[in-house]
Formats: structure tokens, sequence, C-alpha cells
């Protein structure tokens, strides 16, 4: 299924299983089914590697950062609104919103043959806004409480420029340890632009 939304110059398109996506108002929603996840466990146990996760998404060009606020229907441990870039099946990170065990924390997940996962700071309530930005090879997480003032949360690569500069974008919900959860994205921007300063706050 394609989607396009008003916010976004590219159009999405689904992965994984269905998420039930339904754009309305300004107002992007996705469902993670039961025991619905995307991470390779590094120890090789635990999680089946080949999990997968409902995705939507597309394909900018050049320079961009894509923000939104995200909101999830928290029920289990570890259920998780994301947003997700994906240059290969073994390629791959998301920066998500997170019940990490018990309360709603910013954690990343950069997946380079296997993932590692990496919790930042914690969130009253259920909802945060966060942000991804590229620059030729470089890829950059921040998270705010507000919308207004950012918080560097990670900088990483996942391949050379030309790997990256051909990477999927977009949304992701997952629901690993519970029976599903909803997860909505609100006040969705996109910035053709890197950020001025990645630790200033802006």
């Amino acid at each position: 299924m394609d989607l396009e939304l008003p916010e976004l110059p590219f159009p999405l398109r689904t992965y994984g299983p269905d998420g039930h996506w339904l754009y309305e108002d300004g107002v992007l929603s996705g469902w993670a089914g039961s025991r619905q996840d995307r991470f390779v466990p590094p120890s090789g146990e635990g999680l089946d590697p080949v999990s997968d996760a409902p995705r939507l998404l597309g394909a900018p060009e050049g320079d961009f950062q894509l923000i939104a606020r995200v909101t999830v229907g928290f029920g289990a441990s570890f259920d998780a609104g994301s947003l997700y870039v994906h240059v290969a099946e073994r390629a791959w990170a998301k920066l998500c919103l997170e019940y990490s065990p018990d309360v709603a924390t910013v954690c990343t997940v950069v997946t380079r043959g296997h993932s590692d996962d990496a919790n930042s700071w914690t969130v009253e309530g259920s909802s945060v806004w966060l942000r991804m930005s590229r620059t030729g090879r470089a890829i950059a997480f921040h998270a705010s409480r507000d919308g207004e003032r950012w918080t560097f949360v990670r900088l990483f690569t996942l391949g050379e420029e030309k790997e990256t500069g051909a990477a999927l974008v977009g949304f992701m919900t997952q629901s690993p340890m519970g029976e599903g959860c909803v997860v909505t994205y609100d006040h969705i921007e996109y910035r053709p632009s890197w950020p001025d300063d990645l630790r200033d706050g802006s």
C-alpha cells in the first residue's frame, strides 16, 4: 500500500506486517501486532533475528530532517513508536519512544549486522518529539519534550554516502512482548536541510 502525506515530498510504502496505517487530519496512526519487533540480537539469543514490525517508508533526496511528535499506547514492556531508517536488511536504525521496561524512554537501536541497544532519557507521559537528520553518510537522532529545544541523542552512519543517500526513512511500530499497541504521529514536518549545530539545542 502506498500513502502520501502532504507534509512529505515523497510517497510512503508499507513494509513488514500490516500496520493498518491511516492518515487523517494531520495525524498518522499505525498498529503493531502481538510480538512484532525489529531487532537482531548481538548475542544470537532471545528475539527471533528474522522478526519484523510494521514500517511505512519513503526515499527522500539529499539532506533532510524528519520530525514528528510520537504518542504510544503503552500496554507492555518495549512497546514503541519510532522514526526508522533502512539501508539494507542488516543495516538500519530506529529512534524510539519505548516503554523500557516500565517507564517511557527515548532509546535507539543501530543495526550493522547485529543490533545494539541504547537508552537515552526518560519521558513523563506517553508522547515525545523525535527528529532524524541526514547529510552525506551521516545520520543524527534528536529528541525533544516540547518540539522547540532538541537534545542530541546519537550520530552514526550505516554505510558509505552512496548507500546512505539511497536510504528509506519513515515510521515504525513495535510490540515485542505485548499483544499490540497503537502509535500516532502528529506535527509531522520535513526540512530539506541538516541542522546548523547538533548540540546547541536548535
